[in-house]
């Protein structure tokens, strides 16, 4: 499944409802959607704010490098037509915006692919991950996390697009 293929593979650092164990998980699952294998966990190297923000508690990383804190999430590589999928359900460009940022490898899975081929000799590996490109002012001033999860002891509960 993962072979000779992986070069044309894009590597997505994903931080809030798209990781293991989060309501939005499944569309990375659904091969319908395309293609998303599993790499590691990492984290951002420049801090970023992550805040829980919107009538729905949507976790969102701010791109506003240097402030808030470094994000710790998960890297996938996927091919094109997950890529295409994933643009469409974040609402880029409109709500989020998909940009390269590099991520420190805290752990990598991937039994297929070896990590040295893609990254850096600093360690880091430069992924697109999805920012908010516009947000309420006040949304820079609610509370950081490095760490999202829809459980939280934030008590923000997320809101399933299903019950929207």
């Amino acid at each position: 499944m993962f072979t000779a293929s992986v070069a044309r593979m894009a590597p997505v650092f994903v931080y809030g409802t798209l990781k293991r164990g989060q309501p939005n998980h499944k569309v990375l699952l659904d091969g319908t959607n395309g293609c998303a294998a599993f790499q590691g966990r990492g984290r951002t190297v420049e801090p970023y704010p992550l805040v829980i923000a919107g009538e729905h508690n949507i976790p969102r990383l701010l791109n506003l490098p240097g402030q808030g804190q470094c994000v710790v999430g998960e890297i996938y590589a996927v091919d094109e037509q997950m890529l295409r999928f994933l643009d469409e359900f974040e609402g880029c460009p409109d709500m989020y915006q998909r940009m390269l940022v590099r991520i420190a490898v805290l752990e990598w899975e991937d039994t297929q692919g070896a990590p040295e081929e893609t990254l850096a000799s600093d360690g880091t590996l430069q992924c697109f991950v999805y920012s908010t490109g516009t947000y309420s002012p006040e949304w820079v001033h609610l509370p950081s996390h490095d760490n999202y999860d829809s459980h939280g002891k934030h008590g923000l509960r997320y809101n399933p697009r299903e019950n929207r």
